[in-house]
């Protein structure tokens, strides 16, 4: 019976959750892997659902310029100046005089949890983790469509008077930051107050909080703005002591996965990896910081370096507004929105404005769909028995989806939404092909979030046309493979294995109680380099590269969006809006022209999740934070 030894390596620890590790060794078959998320963010359980239909006038913008239309670039591996991210086209439309009599109409027989008293504040809390799945109302934690929706609706909402957004510690990536950071900006344009409350406040909280048009914290704030780090930790030493040998082989030189058990120290490719990415995360702050605030990148590092730890130092240095009480901040609001009776500020909630329909506003779009498919968590093939709804990307029930869209005329574009370090490379290749069949039927654009790495990176490189946030983690184009050698500890605990075999190569993947021989150390290396291979070429023909080309980018290396496009990997730096709008210009729909954004990866709660969701709220249980693993 085969045994499975899961040992879950400790993450690069990084203030912006920059990567993590769980690596997956089986004794009995060895095998190209991911690391695997500590906590996956959900994923679609159905087949194909009825879809969600939203309108996106709201969140258009126009399409910057792809590689197709650009000049010739440089050689592959050749860095070049990032282009600035598309600039957004959010502008809010006055409706028409039957659409505003619709609207009222729809608002006076809404369901009561769609019904917003007007002069309302819409609170929004944005804390811990934060999904790129829709989520049920049963299900905890965040959603970034429900989140930017939110801000959308609101924009147009005459119930609404402004946002008041409390932000608390977040775990994820910056790319999801980056796409709530530009709703905020966008929101502003309505005209309408967004008011930030910042208790704890770190770099990323505050990247995202300043972007709001008045922020306060209370005087007892926790900041602590110090700067940016990455580490990485090893077991190797660890594991010799307890009498285990990791056997792995890994292909590229900086595919860092695996090296917390191989290695005693970080590798000069993977010291030098890193670096770059944390030059990239912590050059991005500064700009925007410097941006915001009018000042040079020298006068906000100058800052920085000081380090910032009281929280009456922003206020004296103008970056917060002042320095107040919750329930001083919302008195204040209370008088802004013109509350004159003696009650509590009149609030509606994440979740339940998240239930109110854009229909109900008048926002539903129409004509021409467009769907999207959402692709979150770690890859595996099938479902397993054990495993849990939601809990990755499970490669057959995703090709189900795209095989549907794909036989569907009603869709003119798709959108493959994905967040994912990578999985199952079997899996990834056989949703590459479903994409890639998909694509030669109509338009598809790949979108991606905080990661499209290894498997992730698999999935995107099907499409046509592939759009990253500026510090999203994508390529890491190598594998890797691994066994242990549990001889010594198997010594210790005074524990025997004998196997009969037949065949020269029969005990490789099931003998565990010694090394490997030379010839098997060698066919174990010879099947890690063809998968290494297979990928990289797959690589170079789906991105019009030659082998050599994309060698020079591959090895296992993990690139920033920005240093992604300038090297090939990918097509333009933006967020959804961005690859909605190329979808539309692709699918030859006019740039002013509504549609239809179209779910099919829409949640449909289990009784598990909902007994589950109901315990979290009792107990007010947060999920364990995601990590982020980048090797197929």
């Amino acid at each position: 019976m085969a045994r499975l030894l899961v040992l879950r390596a400790a993450p690069y620890r990084h203030s912006s959750h920059l990567c993590a590790a769980t690596l997956v060794f089986s004794p009995s078959q060895h095998r190209r892997f991911a690391s695997f998320p500590s906590s996956p963010p959900s994923a679609a359980r159905r087949i194909l659902p009825s879809p969600l239909r939203v309108p996106i006038r709201a969140l258009e913008s126009s399409p910057g310029p792809t590689k197709e239309e650009q000049e010739p670039s440089p050689a592959a591996g050749e860095a070049q100046e990032p282009p600035p991210p598309a600039a957004s086209a959010f502008e809010v439309e006055e409706l028409g005089w039957g659409t505003q009599l619709a609207v009222k109409l729809r608002m006076l027989v809404a369901p009561p949890w769609q019904r917003v008293r007007k002069g309302s504040v819409l609170n929004m809390k944005l804390r811990g983790e934060v999904s790129d799945q829709l989520k049920t109302r049963f299900s905890s934690g965040l959603s970034l469509p429900q989140i930017c929706e939110n801000f959308v609706k609101a924009a147009y909402d005459p119930r609404i008077s402004g946002i008041y957004l409390h932000i608390e510690p977040l775990r994820c990536g910056w790319a999801k930051v980056d796409e709530i950071r530009r709703h905020i900006v966008d929101f502003k344009k309505s005209g309408k107050f967004v008011v930030g409350y910042m208790p704890v406040c770190g770099e990323k909280e505050y990247y995202l909080a300043c972007a709001c048009g008045e922020l306060y914290a209370p005087p007892s704030a926790y900041v602590a703005l110090f700067g940016l780090t990455v580490q990485q930790t090893f077991l190797r030493g660890v594991l010799e002591k307890v009498g285990v040998e990791p056997e792995i082989q890994r292909i590229g030189k900086y595919k860092s996965a695996g090296d917390q058990l191989a290695r005693k120290s970080m590798s000069n490719e993977v010291r030098e990896m890193l670096a770059t990415l944390l030059d990239n995360i912590y050059g991005n702050w500064l700009d925007t910081i410097s941006s915001t605030h009018g000042k040079k990148k020298e006068e906000i590092e100058e800052f920085i370096n000081s380090g910032v730890y009281q929280v009456a130092r922003l206020k004296e240095e103008g970056w917060i507004t002042d320095l107040l009480y919750d329930d001083e901040v919302m008195a204040m609001l209370k008088e802004r929105v013109g509350q004159k009776d003696k009650k509590s500020l009149r609030m509606v909630d994440y979740g339940k404005y998240s239930r109110v329909s854009k229909r109900t506003l008048g926002l539903q779009g129409g004509g021409e769909q467009i769907a999207i498919i959402r692709a979150s968590g770690s890859i595996t093939r099938t479902h397993s028995p054990s495993s849990v709804p939601s809990s990755g990307i499970i490669a057959e029930q995703l090709i189900e989806k795209i095989r549907t869209v794909r036989e569907s005329e009603k869709y003119k574009a798709v959108i493959l939404r994905i967040d994912s370090p990578g999985g199952d490379a079997l899996a990834s290749d056989l949703m590459w092909r479903e994409i890639r069949l998909l694509a030669n039927s109509k338009p598809v654009v790949a979108s991606m979030s905080d990661v499209a790495a290894s498997g992730g990176y698999y999935m995107a490189m099907a499409a046509p046309v592939i759009v990253a946030e500026k510090l999203t983690l994508t390529g890491s184009i190598g594998v890797v493979t691994g066994k242990f050698c549990l001889q010594k500890l198997y010594e210790r605990i005074d524990f025997n294995k004998e196997i009969l075999s037949k065949g020269r190569y029969a005990e490789l993947n099931a003998a565990d109680q010694r090394p490997l021989r030379p010839d098997e150390a060698e066919l174990f290396e010879k099947s890690a380099q063809n998968a290494y291979a297979l990928f990289r070429d797959k690589a170079a023909m789906s991105r019009s590269m030659s082998v050599d080309q994309m060698e020079t980018v591959a090895q296992g290396r993990v690139w920033s969006g920005q240093d992604a496009f300038s090297r090939g990997l990918i097509d333009s730096v933006g967020g959804l809006s961005q690859a909605l709008a190329i979808a539309k210009q692709k699918a030859n729909i006019p740039k002013d022209k509504k549609i239809q954004l179209v779910e099919v990866s829409k949640p449909s709660p289990t009784l598990p999740e909902i007994l589950s969701g109901i315990g979290d709220s009792l107990l007010g249980v947060d999920r364990a934070v995601k990590g982020w693993g980048l090797h197929n």
